[in-house]
């Protein structure tokens, strides 16, 4: 099957590999035949050579064929989930990390069906969309709160969306490209075109907001810049993609500011998926406002040293898959 493979920092490589059939299925598992895949800001630390999976059999490059691609929409081709069936066009994680291929076994607890008025290319926004819901029903009720975005990528854009709809007074967003052009669709009252840890410093106790979530990752600054922005008894989020296992924390100031700090991973995800279908479907112009880049096969590549290095306009990047070979 068709299938990238990284086979050094930022250079992908096509690789003839084993196609997966139905006895390759545990309990629980699906076979999809892969239609678009996401790339995801969690992606790109293994794609730039700053880290490699954690697993005893790939304990060297090249990586696994697939890697490093976990958001894919795909048709079911054999299920071993009761709630998957064959046939059926789904959204969902690809728990291997493996969606840069033709096909892909993975879980069926993370896959859902959805809406098919969206075409693939849109519906993959629900993978990081369901992981956006979960963690803003953790922060509680955040009506009349101000809250800012720190990252205004393509995680940070539904934040800020999220976060507006469900009620926040005021929501700033904070990149340090210029996503000006973005404020309207996703709900931002204030876009700030600067790092964060120059918008931290320049806040007033007066404008410091109630909640901050970090939606920049892989690196250790910006949760303290977190801390330094939140106003006094205010929530933090962490939900950037650390690098290192152990992060420095300013704590005479987050003591000092009563601060509460929450992070976590998406659980039951076919639950999160079919609220994203739902929230979709209440604004369905975010789809169109969200996917930017829709590349093939051809340009994994370009497709991924464009999400290293965003640029204002761009938002998430999708790839599609080949289309299948005729029957002989």
């Amino acid at each position: 099957m068709w299938a990238m493979r990284l086979v050094a920092p930022q250079r992908f490589a096509p690789y003839d590999a084993p196609e997966p059939n139905q006895a390759d299925l545990g309990p629980g598992d699906v076979l999809l035949r892969t239609l678009v895949g996401g790339i995801c800001g969690s992606d790109l630390q293994f794609f730039r050579g700053m880290r490699q999976i954690d697993a005893p059999q790939h304990t060297h490059l090249p990586g696994p064929a697939g890697f490093p691609g976990h958001e894919v929409v795909g048709v079911v081709v054999a299920s071993e989930h009761q709630d998957v069936r064959p046939g059926e066009t789904v959204v969902g994680w690809a728990t291997n990390y493996d969606a840069i291929a033709e096909y892909v076994v993975t879980r069926g607890e993370g896959l859902t069906g959805f809406d098919r008025s969206l075409a693939a290319e849109e519906a993959i926004m629900l993978q990081p969309l369901a992981c956006v819901l979960a963690a803003v029903d953790r922060l509680g009720a955040v009506t009349g709160r101000s809250a800012a975005v720190m990252g205004q990528g393509p995680i940070g854009v539904l934040f800020s969306h999220v976060l507006k709809t469900a009620g926040a007074a005021r929501v700033i967003g904070v990149d340090r490209v210029d996503r000006r052009d973005a404020a309207a669709d996703f709900g931002v009252d204030e876009m700030v075109w600067a790092s964060a840890d120059r918008w931290a410093r320049a806040l007033t106790e007066e404008e410091r907001p109630d909640i901050v979530v970090e939606a920049i990752g892989h690196q250790t600054a910006t949760l303290n810049d977190a801390v330094e922005a939140v106003a006094h008894g205010g929530q933090i989020y962490y939900f950037g993609i650390p690098d290192e296992q152990i992060y420095p924390l300013n704590m005479d100031r987050f003591l000092a500011k009563d601060l509460t700090l929450r992070s976590g991973l998406t659980r039951d995800r076919r639950r999160w998926l079919a609220a994203a279908g739902e929230y979709l479907a209440r604004h369905p112009r975010l789809a169109s406002a969200y996917v930017t880049d829709v590349v093939g096969p051809d340009d994994i590549n370009g497709a991924y040293e464009r999400a290293v290095n965003p640029r204002p306009g761009q938002l998430k990047i999708v790839f599609t898959a080949p289309a299948p070979a005729p029957a002989a």
